[in-house]
């Protein structure tokens, strides 16, 4: 009863998505099917019972920032109890989180993903390839989330002033500028849209080969074909374009806020580390320069 009205309250009033809703519950049906193992009432929880529950997640082979997720989760849930009125106490506000090694963004050489792209405009012979040449453009060019790229309509386009406007979390809207470039790449993919006399025209910019809104998987698999090309690495995600985005930017001597907004972070942290990024850049290009190093 509790955990369901907690998740309408994130649903309609939060406006999560989909995918951050199942996040939540998962979590919270973890510490209720727990404690139910345990023989402990919900009401009845408390801080050393919360100790025990987060660390037999570590005992099971979560990693630590997954407990943190779900640290984060339960502390959501229990306020949520409290500012209602359904608990008294919050035994989980004395929890703290795991300690994380720092992870620095993936990303792949700007240079190579420039020669790809090149090749790619040179071989358009189909439909799919120009769909295909248009999500690589707009997830290196912009860097958009993989959701945001998914939202995006063409009457979200604005071609004279050279921008597009982006729906991020929670429904928050920016403009993200395009270059010319991709201006005239996309009125291209666009006219051969058309082209395609599709039974159902999509509003939206991306489709499948049969005219229908692109889903998460297929862009995944784009761009996983496509980065395979030209990097052995394991991690080749469309988020591993929008960190490439923000980590060519920073080492182009663009300022860390501007970053920021283009990338719609609601706080200066997130951006922040990219700087660590474009340090260890430095520090490779130094060691290999320098005749002392």
């Amino acid at each position: 009863m509790f955990k369901e009205r907690f998740i309408s309250y994130l649903k309609f009033e939060k406006r999560y998505s989909n995918h951050t809703l199942l996040a939540y519950e998962k979590d919270i049906d973890s510490l209720l099917l727990f404690s139910e193992a345990e023989h402990m009432e919900f009401s009845t929880i408390d801080y050393k019972f919360l100790r025990y529950f987060f660390a037999s997640l570590k005992e099971q082979g979560m990693s630590s920032r997954s407990v943190n997720r779900c640290i984060s989760s339960i502390k959501s849930f229990y306020k949520f109890l409290l500012r209602e009125g359904l608990l008294q106490e919050n035994p989980v506000s004395l929890i703290k989180a795991m300690k994380t090694p720092k992870k620095l963004p993936v990303v792949v050489e700007k240079e190579k993903l420039v020669q790809l792209l090149e090749q790619m405009d040179q071989q358009l012979e189909s439909f799919e390839d120009m769909r295909d040449f248009v999500v690589i453009e707009l997830l290196f060019g912009t860097g958009v989330r993989l959701a945001e790229l998914l939202k995006i309509r063409e009457i979200d386009i604005d071609f004279y002033n050279k921008k597009i406007l982006i729906f991020g979390k929670r429904n928050k809207e920016r403009f993200v500028p395009i270059h010319i470039t991709l201006v005239e790449e996309l009125k291209k993919y666009i006219n051969q849209k058309k082209e395609q006399q599709f039974q159902n025209i999509s509003p939206y910019l991306v489709v499948t080969k049969e005219g229908k809104p692109a889903y998460p998987k297929l862009i995944a698999r784009i761009v996983e074909k496509y980065l395979s090309m030209i990097t052995s690495q394991k991690k080749r995600s469309p988020h591993v374009l929008r960190h490439t985005f923000a980590t060519s930017l920073l080492d182009n001597g663009a300022d860390l806020n501007a970053i920021k907004e283009l990338l719609g972070h609601a706080g200066l942290a997130a951006t922040q580390v990219y700087t660590h990024n474009s340090a260890e850049r430095l520090k490779s290009i130094y060691k290999q320069a320098h005749p002392k190093a």
